[in-house]
């Protein structure tokens, strides 16, 4: 903590290579942290899914730090044609969500656009040594060589970490999965794509049920789609869906097999001196996240978090401008389509909180408690252990102060679109295109 009483972020460790040449399959596409934290999982564009371990070193020594190794790496998706559109469909990990740990394994949730697979992560230590019917390396034996009976015995091996997928999910949306969440019942699942919100059950991969289905009758009408879902953390039968119209809906699945009519509708009413061209784009809401203990709700627009609470749906109680200096950008935001990039927003552990991303490798962090706001970068400047994290500012006039940087030089390919808090420490990861930054509370 500083004399104001804010947490002062420094680097942890840096996950990637920081060289300029960068592959499109190497660009991370999602970040998540497990229940408790000791676990970090990515995936990225080429399919791939990468898990890190904390370092138990690192977990128990004082003051304790947030330093992360490989665990596993493994093929998660890998790119398919569809015959019947003739469309190709990416290998690109949209999304992971961890289960709760139930036993020794680990399970998590990965879905590319179309098909959604349930991995186990598991650790093997021991092996079985002195079979009767096969040598030690697999081959049979012949029955005739057989001669005495030999009791098995398991030794010790090197560690080794084994990722199977134990159900395939596919064949149930047409359009592209944005979001799955898994229920606090931990025995069903959601997944939505821009139309359509279909509820699983984990142990059954040919069966799901449509909850929510807002395809018109006839396409030219199409007004909205869905751009994220998630499941109350708490109570099992209601979730939440925001769309491309800025709204969100709260759902009762105890009220209808098909939810269409929401329970509640979240919806902030427009300012009219805002009114643009453009209005309509950046209100889309890009992500949805309830709090821990399942009372409010944020939601990422282009140029602003909101926090509600699930008691009032006429207005937000909490707006925080991440980058309100774009708005007079937006002309040339939508040439270069970035204008529909799609930010990522998290609460801390104790809902105090927010985190959510920018452009040129900045990140917000908005504390509730004081209304403080910081912006900071993940950059490889700062990529050496402990070192403290400035805060960043960003200009509009025409004089710059030494430390700002003019709204005219953002690198807008450089974008934080990922990010992750641990569930109980002031531990975060950012990932920035390639690169997978982690960052700890400065003791």
């Amino acid at each position: 903590m500083n004399g104001n009483g804010e947490i002062q972020w420094c680097f942890s460790q840096v996950k990637g290579t920081l060289d300029d040449d960068v592959t499109e399959a190497d660009i991370i596409s999602c970040v998540e942290f497990n229940h408790d934290g000791d676990l970090l999982a990515t995936g990225d564009k080429g399919g791939r899914v990468v898990i890190f371990q904390r370092d138990p070193v690192s977990k128990n020594c004082i003051p304790r730090r947030g330093e992360y190794n490989v665990y596993s790496t493994f093929q998660s998706h890998e790119p398919e044609f569809d015959y019947l559109k003739s469309l190709e469909i990416e290998e690109k990990i949209n999304k992971i969500r961890w289960l709760k740990r139930k036993n020794q394994a680990h399970f998590l949730l990965s879905t590319n656009d179309k098909t959604i697979k349930l991995w186990k992560v598991s650790e093997r230590d021991k092996r079985v040594e002195g079979y009767n019917t096969k040598e030690e390396n697999g081959q049979m034996r012949d029955p005739s060589c057989i001669t005495a009976l030999r009791v098995p015995v398991i030794k010790p091996m090197e560690l080794m970490v084994e990722a199977s997928p134990r159900r395939i999910f596919a064949n149930a949306h047409t359009y592209h999965i944005n979001s799955i969440s898994v229920n606090s019942d931990q025995e069903t699942y959601l997944s939505a794509d821009d139309l359509r919100i279909n509820l699983w059950h984990l142990e059954i991969t040919d069966q799901s049920f449509n909850i929510v289905d807002i395809k018109p009758t006839n396409m030219e009408e199409l007004t909205e789609v869905i751009t994220a879902a998630e499941f109350h953390p708490k109570e099992c039968n209601l979730f939440v869906y925001s769309s491309s119209k800025g709204t969100i809906r709260l759902c009762d699945m105890r009220a209808a097999a098909l939810c269409d009519r929401h329970s509640k509708l979240f919806e902030e009413p427009e300012d009219p001196t805002n009114r643009s061209f453009f209005s309509e784009i950046i209100s889309s809401i890009s992500d949805v996240k309830l709090s821990n203990t399942g009372r409010y709700m944020i939601s990422r627009d282009y140029l602003s978090v909101k926090v509600w609470d699930l008691h009032m749906e006429t207005k937000p109680i909490e707006s925080y401008p991440v980058h309100e200096y774009l708005r007079s950008k937006l002309c040339s935001l939508y040439e270069n389509d970035c204008i529909f990039d799609k930010f990522e927003c998290c609460w801390n552990g104790t809902d105090t909180a927010i985190m959510t991303g920018s452009y040129n490798n900045f990140f917000r962090m908005f504390d509730r408690t004081t209304r403080r706001d910081a912006t900071l970068e993940a950059s490889r400047d700062i990529a050496k252990p402990k070192t403290l994290l400035k805060p960043r500012k960003v200009c509009t006039g025409g004089k710059r102060k030494k430390d700002e940087i003019s709204v005219d030089c953002l690198d807008f390919n450089k974008k934080i679109l990922h990010t992750a808090w641990h569930p109980s420490e002031n531990i975060i990861a950012v990932a920035a295109t390639n690169n997978l930054f982690l960052f700890q509370d400065k003791f």
